[in-house]
């Protein structure tokens, strides 16, 4: 018989609606393995146990409806709840409760979801792993000596041990396909403009954005279709969507011309030989599909890296952090920060203008293509401490640039991505690959991606670490 985290997210939702089973029942099976197994993984930051069980038992007194009703879906801690804490990953935000819940928060409770916490994050989002000095390091739970990446690193670890269906997370520079990608799940960055970061939290530059991690596209599907939306004031806004997206990932998506490259941008970057095989064998899945399948030259050179680090360095000086607090920053945090605040404004602007103008000339090459593949990261799962022990921050700050050399490309150019859990090393440890779309696109990329899914059996070949069946 199967356990109810053995459900997907949709699953579990209908058997709500069939009243088999009770939101309060689902929220105590993964509060109970939260606490049992969490210790190991290090997902979450902060536990709601009580504000999820009166939410459950409210969610019983009301009448079943949406595709997510009852179902528990963590919230990262880069985004507001109101009356939780917030920690940003930071030591200098301990005692920091958030005022008010990001609409995306309020999105996701409105249509019926549970929320059991607070998932961990990198301090203030910027490292592409998941160690900060406010919860232990956070590991992939196919290998429990390996990082869960970032910095939706809690988001990801949750889903893949089973310690939620799903999860909200955000992107910035492949903040959603690096964890997807090392813990085994199917992740979607969607278009620049999609969903709000209102009321607080800004989107100047345009890079970053809130979607969905799960094990199946259709549970992905299902939760970027509550989470769009948009706010007054907001200063991006996404092509209209055709229909839900939970309907595109049940139709064929025809047959696709799909570009491909594994070319990094970033000088001197190699890629692992699993990596590369787990790009050649999504070549062929796809072609087998009766896709067509391109090879191109990389539409962004080296020329991105720079501007690209600048804007990096000086993200890093969002937060404002007080000055007694300084010495809590942990040492990547406050190098990135050095060099953050030692930027001028025209170099600041320069860089974005240099960014856009290499946008500009790309798209005309991708937008010939319904989709592009290339690798999501260049290694596979890195071990915990391996972006940080033993090395200064500069030569972590490049180990990071090397390893996530793909992923933030599509959020300077605010196209969709997604990562697709294809392939798994002889370690048994999950490589991903990438699919990125056009502007708006969100919805062939997701047709395309339950055909892949589909062909493998679902479940991507119904695939559990060993800490699942816990």
């Amino acid at each position: 018989m199967a356990y109810i985290h053995d459900l997907t997210a949709i699953e579990q939702a209908e058997a709500v609606r069939r009243r088999e089973i009770s939101p309060v029942e689902i929220a105590e099976h993964y509060l109970d393995r939260i606490e049992r197994l969490d210790p190991q993984v290090g997902a979450y930051v902060t536990v709601a146990r009580d504000r999820a069980i009166e939410q459950a038992r409210a969610l019983e007194q009301g009448t079943p409806e949406g595709e997510l009703y009852g179902v528990p879906i963590p919230i990262k801690d880069l985004n507001l709840v109101k009356d939780v804490a917030i920690h940003f990953g930071s030591a200098t935000y301990a005692d920091f409760v958030a005022p008010v819940d990001d609409t995306v928060v309020e999105r996701l409770r409105e249509a019926g979801t549970v929320m059991l916490g607070k998932t961990a994050t990198p301090e203030f989002g910027l490292p592409c792993y998941t160690e900060t000095a406010v919860s232990p390091p956070t590991r992939t739970p196919w290998d429990l000596t390996r990082s869960a990446g970032g910095s939706s690193g809690g988001a990801a670890a949750a889903v893949a041990a089973g310690l939620a269906p799903a999860a909200q997370g955000s992107d910035g520079a492949g903040s959603i396909r690096i964890p997807s990608s090392v813990c085994g799940l199917f992740g979607i960055k969607p278009t620049r403009g999609r969903i709000s970061w209102a009321p607080i939290i800004p989107d100047l530059a345009g890079m970053s954005t809130n979607g969905p991690i799960a094990r199946t596209v259709a549970d992905a599907a299902a939760l970027l279709d509550v989470m769009t939306h948009n706010s007054p004031g907001d200063l991006f806004l996404a092509p209209p969507r055709e229909g839900a997206f939970l309907q595109a990932a049940r139709r064929e998506p025809g047959r696709l011309r799909i570009a491909r490259y594994a070319q990094p941008a970033v000088p001197g970057t190699e890629l692992d030989p699993a990596v590369l095989a787990a790009y050649e064998e999504a070549a062929k899945t796809l072609a087998s599909l009766g896709h067509e399948i391109v090879d191109i030259d990389p539409p962004f050179t080296s020329a991105v890296v720079e501007p690209f680090t600048t804007l990096w360095f000086t993200f890093a000086c969002m937060h404002p952090v007080a000055l007694d607090k300084q010495d809590l920053l942990r040492p990547m945090t406050a190098w990135l920060r050095e060099r953050g605040f030692a930027v001028p404004a025209p170099s600041f602007l320069q860089a974005q203008a240099a960014l856009q103008l290499a946008t500009r000339t790309a798209l005309i090459v991708t937008d010939a293509y319904d989709a592009v593949l290339t690798p999501t990261v260049t290694l596979p799962p890195r071990p915990v401490g391996w972006f940080e022990e033993g090395i200064t921050p500069e030569e972590g700050f490049e180990r990071m640039k090397r390893f996530a050399a793909f992923p933030a490309i599509y959020n300077v150019t605010g196209q969709p991505a997604v990562n697709l859990p294809l392939h798994w090393d002889e370690q048994g440890l999950p490589i991903g690959v990438m699919l990125a779309g056009r502007i708006g696109g969100e919805n062939t990329l997701i047709s395309l991606s339950a055909q892949v899914e589909a062909a493998r059996g679902g479940f991507w070949g119904n695939r559990r670490p060993q800490v699942w069946e816990a």
